[in-house]
């Protein structure tokens, strides 16, 4: 058994799934992977998820020590950056294989859909 976070988790792969797993997590994770991003602009690269879906991803990601929120209050309006912690960093390699197993799969199996 695996206590993380006060959860408990029956195995390690089960952990890593709770932590990243879900339609978005990976996602977010994925483009935040070399670089901090305003939340409009994570908005941008994932124009299908809802802002309540991914305002509530990275409170969990955030909560889970993989993602960080730095709030600049000098001046307004409110400006607010997501970027990878050095343990959320630790996930890159993880979440590449999973990117780089998608290409794969489109081209063993799928097509390329061209998004505008």
């Amino acid at each position: 058994m695996y206590n993380f976070n006060g959860k408990k988790y029956p195995c390690c792969a089960s952990l890593t799934m709770g932590l990243i797993g879900g339609k978005w997590k990976t996602v977010i994770l994925f483009h935040l992977r070399d670089k901090t991003l305003r939340y409009n602009e994570l908005r941008k690269e994932m124009p299908s998820v809802t802002e309540r879906t991914l305002s509530l991803q990275l409170k969990t990601l955030e909560e889970d020590g993989l993602v960080k929120r730095k709030v600049y209050t000098s001046k307004p309006p409110l400006k607010v950056e997501y970027s990878l912690t050095d343990f959320g960093k630790t996930l890159i390699p993880v979440v590449q294989a999973i990117a780089d197993w998608g290409v794969f799969a489109v081209e063993q199996k799928g097509a390329i859909i061209a998004v505008k």
